[in-house]
């Protein structure tokens, strides 16, 4: 169980670990935009591209096995700031490398796979934490407020990466990782978490490999999670692989100027704010399953349009209009994890979360590089955008889905007490 953290400090607590994870946020996607950009103008090439995709991602699925057991058992805030420590380092150490005149590619891939193994120990620590230090019933809006702030980092990050880009150099970008990184782990060290209580650690009955194989059995033996699971592996390989192409696309079709991927990223990162916005004000459908669903079906479509656009404009308002979809997905994904698995699993849950992202990345682009260079993006695009569609078809169909989508309903809200003053003011922050 968790220790809960005290209703008059939530807010605070909240403000300044969020605040601390968006400074490291803006640092790690300029860093990404940095060397995707760089890798694209340089090589024109998909299959460098899905290279860089699987260095990128692998990693994180093979440390998040070990990541998420670490979140149940150690201190999940040493956990995100040994990580961010360490990710700081490595891009410090290509920034020093590449100065001193080495650039050749194998030296950027080492960093980018350095870097997701660090996310792999990251992300189900700040996973599991989140729910420590937010009251169960404002989880929703907080997942919201949270995946309005990365979204509003997409808008800004492409912009501020393009000037560094152009104005200084690559190695700029990298050293202002460094300082954004810096200033995340101090503010983190400002907010308290909860201590994790587990009596069967205290006892001393359960060790590292039985909390790994408890993690294991319970994913695969819990028909929600294999679904949730799931859901994010299907959209991964089918729509987030394929988006990596989107750069490809701008340059091949409609011309190699930094300005138009700018707009392209902006696009889909101006749609995200505002559909994490929406999902903050508003907290979602009751039924987190059947927003997902319709979210899901909508991607399928927007991707067909996607490959369908020749004009530039239309190209972007479709990538704007699947940003837009991404918090109505992501939210209630993790949020219904958060409401139904258990405080003491809930690490182990998001290190299976970030082991299925982490292979379904490189897996799509494994695919779908590759084939970029033999076909055109456009028609990746389609083909990707009705596949997906054909698998919600039969996901909804089979019975075993609907008994799946059946238990990953989010039960239904205890009456609330009556709220304090204090209450009161942080629901009119948070909307």
């Amino acid at each position: 169980m968790t220790t809960p953290t005290a209703p008059t400090r939530w807010r605070r607590d909240v403000t300044v670990f969020l605040t601390g994870q968006t400074f490291s946020l803006l640092g790690s996607m300029l860093v990404q935009y940095a060397i995707m950009w760089h890798l694209t103008l340089e090589t024109r090439s998909g299959t460098v591209m899905a290279v860089y995709a699987v260095v990128g991602f692998l990693p994180q699925a093979v440390v998040s096995v070990f990541g998420g057991v670490w979140a149940d058992r150690l201190d999940r805030r040493a956990l995100v700031i040994g990580a961010d420590a360490a990710i700081a380092a490595t891009t410090l150490a290509l920034a020093i490398l590449m100065l001193s005149g080495y650039d050749d590619l194998w030296i950027l891939y080492v960093a980018a796979a350095i870097r997701s193994a660090g996310a792999g120990i990251q992300t189900p620590a700040v996973g599991a934490l989140l729910p420590q230090i937010v009251p169960p019933d404002k989880l929703m809006r907080i997942n919201g407020v949270n995946a309005t702030i990365q979204s509003a980092m997409m808008l800004v990050a492409p912009a501020l990466a393009a000037g560094l880009y152009a104005w200084a150099s690559i190695e700029a970008i990298f050293f202002v990782d460094v300082v954004t990184a810096l200033i995340g782990i101090g503010l983190l060290l400002l907010v308290p978490v909860p201590r994790l209580v587990r009596g069967d650690q205290q006892a001393g009955v359960r060790g590292y490999l039985a909390d790994l194989a408890d993690g294991v059995r319970y994913v695969a033996t819990t028909p929600f999670v294999r679904w949730v699971l799931a859901m994010w592996g299907v959209v991964f390989v089918l729509i987030v692989a394929p988006s990596f192409l989107t750069p490809l696309m701008v340059v091949r079709s409609f011309g190699d100027e930094v300005w138009k991927l700018t707009v392209n990223e902006l696009a889909f990162s101006v749609g995200m704010t505002l559909g994490g916005v929406v999902v903050a004000w508003w907290g979602g459908l009751r039924n987190r399953v059947h927003m997902v669903m319709v979210t899901t079906a909508l991607f399928a479509v927007l991707n067909v349009g996607l490959g369908l656009s020749t004009n530039m404009w239309v190209f972007f308002g479709f990538m704007f209009l699947i940003g837009l979809g991404v918090p109505f997905f992501s939210t209630p994904t993790m949020t219904v994890l958060q409401e139904r698995v258990e405080p003491e699993r809930l690490g182990r849950v998001f290190g299976f979360v970030g082991i299925v992202m982490a292979v379904a990345m490189p897996l799509g682009m494994a695919v779908f590089g590759p084939l970029a260079d033999r076909y055109s993006v456009e028609s990746l695009l389609v083909a990707a955008g009705a596949a997906l569609m054909l698998v919600v078809v039969v996901g909804v169909a089979l019975p075993s889905g609907r008994r799946a989508m059946a238990e990953a309903q989010a039960p239904d809200p205890e009456p609330a007490a009556p709220p304090s003053d204090e209450d009161q003011h942080v629901g009119s922050d948070v909307r």
